[in-house]
């Protein structure tokens, strides 16, 4: 894949980098505003449109399959045409499908605007870290600047949260998205006037001959697939004619797709990239992590309102915490961590305490919880092993990147959260529904019923947890010295506080921001037969 030339975005003298990072951070303030905004208000959805419990997932996953299959295109279209003109047209988008999701009054509806929404967010965070790292050309600048950036996403993960609270709470779940549409319509105008005209020199229909576009439609198309046959277990088994064929076509375009890339001239994603044991181990791991991550945001949000009785407002204060410490420790902690003891020595106790957080949420009672006692001990345990394990698993999987491939390794590795977010929390929904409806059939009533299915699930985050500690001892060892794990001036961990982060030692093309992976709260309208609650935040 191209990488972006190198010379700064913003001529000398003629614009200010400065405001030109201020317009790129809001735009990807948008993003994670909206990652963690919506997590809040998932009840009222399911209320008000009627959604299962494994089919709520679709709100979130829609975003995510269309996110995570088309980061890597939209990154090569940035190249190929300007990456201006991809963030004009991705928050343009964006706002667009904002307003449709606000207006939505059916859960097809919303599915297909979120869907739009995914594809639109992956344009932007495909080319905004690029534009800010080639704005700021100097380390010194550049390390600043990417502090900026990251603390906007830090920033923009916890203000979701009390924002969702507040509007879902104050008016309705639609105005969770209509709070896009100034951001975004700002941004983009404000991008045409501060950031420059980048499109390469020569003819557009000829550049685009170099777009893997089939790759990002197979990949797609296998993750909406594969995602809606989890799903759909819930009402046909899982090992009924119906799954086992709509597995087996998943596979089949998961097989094409891996073909397209064995053969064609510029795939989206080289395989070469995963004859390195780091890089495999790393998005492997990352998968896995990731997929608890979303799991935790979304059925935390279902625990607290439908179980507990909390309300919007309530469930965002309460989940607000991981998103704070998160920002802590990786912002002031997990460098120092990694720089003394190193990344593999800071990542696997990490992600073995991220295991314990659902090995505790897994006990939490169906009536008469205590926050301070049963639900602020995981969320913190969750905000401090997220805090450090993620930018040490970032450092680790880009030290095995040449400088030519570090853009591309940075792509495939946020593409990887995307994915994983998008099965794992596909399949943790499904199982918390399925032990819900036996439980319920059994005679328990519906607190208890509830309690149980988010309980399996729990359990089985905690299992994905397990397994990628075990992933990370065998396969993430790094030699000793540079580029072994340690991190030097300059490198990913300086930055790692966002999924692309790692980009920032030399340009990329293709890396997007982390999305919040711990983050969620519910909506406003109490779900049926909520068993009152003992602890308030």
């Amino acid at each position: 894949m191209a990488q972006p030339s190198p010379e700064p975005l913003v001529p000398a003298g003629t614009r200010s980098p400065g405001a030109a990072l201020a317009v790129l951070s809001a735009g990807t303030l948008m993003i994670v505003l909206d990652g963690t905004i919506v997590n809040v208000a998932l009840p009222s959805i399911q209320h008000d449109l009627g959604f299962s419990q494994a089919g709520l997932a679709w709100v979130v996953n829609a975003y995510l399959i269309a996110f995570g299959g088309l980061l890597l295109l939209t990154g090569r279209l940035g190249d190929l045409l300007g990456r201006r003109r991809i963030l004009v047209a991705g928050l343009t988008a964006f706002s667009a499908a904002s307003l449709l999701c606000g207006i939505a009054d059916s859960a097809g509806v919303l599915i297909a605007a979120r869907f739009v929404q995914g594809a639109a967010g992956a344009m932007v965070s495909a080319v905004a870290l690029g534009m800010v790292i080639a704005l700021y050309p100097e380390p010194r600048g550049r390390a600043r600047a990417m502090g900026v950036y990251s603390f906007t996403q830090s920033a923009g993960g916890v203000l979701g949260l009390l924002a969702g609270g507040v509007l879902t709470q104050a008016i309705n779940w639609h105005w969770i998205f209509f709070v896009n549409l100034p951001i975004g319509i700002a941004a983009a105008l404000l991008s045409l006037r501060l950031l420059p005209d980048d499109r390469p020199a020569g003819s557009a229909p000829r550049s685009l001959r170099g777009v893997d576009a089939p790759g990002a439609v197979l990949v797609t198309a296998a993750l909406m697939l594969g995602v809606s046959t989890i799903v759909r277990t819930a009402d046909h088994g899982w090992t009924s004619t119906s799954t086992a064929v709509s597995g087996a076509l998943s596979l089949a375009l998961l097989a094409a797709f891996l073909l397209r890339q064995a053969r064609a001239a510029q795939p989206l994603m080289p395989l070469r990239l995963f004859r390195s044991r780091i890089v495999s181990g790393a998005n492997l791991v990352q998968a896995l992590m990731v997929a608890g991550g979303f799991g935790f945001q979304f059925l935390i949000s279902l625990y607290l309102q439908r179980v507990l009785g909390y309300d919007p407002l309530e469930i965002g204060l309460a989940i607000a915490p991981t998103g704070v410490v998160i920002g802590v420790m990786s912002l002031a902690l997990s460098a120092r961590l990694g720089a003394r003891f190193g990344q593999r020595a800071v990542l696997l106790p990490s992600l073995a305490l991220f295991a314990s957080g659902f090995l505790l949420l897994a006990r939490a009672p169906s009536a008469h919880a205590s926050y301070l006692t049963d639900v602020l001990p995981p969320i913190l345990v969750f905000g401090v092993s997220f805090g450090l394990a993620m930018p040490s698993l970032m450092t680790l999987g880009m030290s095995d990147a040449t400088p030519a491939d570090s853009g591309l390794v940075s792509g495939v590795f946020n593409t990887a959260q995307q994915i994983g977010g998008a099965l794992g929390l596909a399949v943790l929904a499904s199982l918390a529904g399925a032990r819900t409806d036996d439980r319920l059939a059994a005679g328990d009533p519906l607190p208890q019923a509830l309690t149980s299915g988010y309980h399996l699930a729990f359990l089985a985050a905690a299992g994905l947890l397990a397994a990628a500690t075990v992933i990370a001892a065998a396969l993430l060892r790094t030699p000793a010295g540079p580029g072994g794990g340690q991190p030097q001036e300059g490198t990913p961990a300086d930055s790692a506080t966002t999924g692309a982060a790692p980009a920032a030692a030399a340009p990329a093309t293709t890396p997007a921001p982390r999305v919040q992976p711990v983050s969620a709260s519910p909506g406003s309208r109490p779900a049926p037969e909520p068993t009152a609650r003992t602890a308030r935040v």
